[in-house]
């Protein structure tokens, strides 16, 4: 199972959802640092929008989604960007 399919899967079974969309920007960050070529799962974009964000702050949303991803960290994932919303909140995607 891809990093991209186990970060959907946890999202999903603990935040149920509305709208979630894992994308990886590995590519995006090539030549960052000598030895990497951009390939791979290392640096991954959240956007989510779930019920269980309303009334929670963006430091609190980042550290649920942090909590649930911690796995991929301490298997290798490098970066990640949260874009976390509750339902009618507005979002730039």
């Amino acid at each position: 199972m891809s990093v991209k399919s186990r970060i959907e899967y946890r999202l999903a079974q603990a935040l149920s959802p509305e709208r979630l969309e894992v994308i990886n920007e590995s590519h995006l960050h090539a030549g960052h640092q000598p030895a990497f070529d951009g390939g791979g799962e290392t640096h991954m974009r959240i956007r989510i929008v779930s019920a269980s964000f309303a009334g929670v702050s963006r430091v609190a949303r980042h550290r649920m989604v942090n909590d649930l991803v911690k796995p991929e960290f301490d298997a290798g994932l490098h970066a990640l960007a949260i874009e976390a919303a509750a339902p009618g909140e507005p979002v730039r995607w």
